[in-house]
């Protein structure tokens, strides 16, 4: 294996993980931290809120169901 692909593959575990969800719904949020914060908008805050809910979404998706 060529030292490229162990770094692609590498960089792909750390930033894609066990959930893609919350690798995309991070991007997103910093995404959106940026495009309002360049707008002049107080944008701080977003970035918390969604990955708060992204991390609560999941632990209630995989939660098992008799608890």
């Amino acid at each position: 294996m060529s030292w490229l692909r162990r770094f692609a593959s590498f960089w792909w575990d750390f930033v894609i993980g066990d959930d893609w969800r919350l690798a995309i719904g991070g991007a997103i949020a910093l995404g959106a931290t940026g495009f309002f914060a360049h707008r002049g908008a107080a944008a701080w805050w977003i970035t918390p809120v969604v990955v708060l809910t992204l991390l609560v979404a999941t632990l209630v998706r995989v939660k098992p169901r008799g608890s």
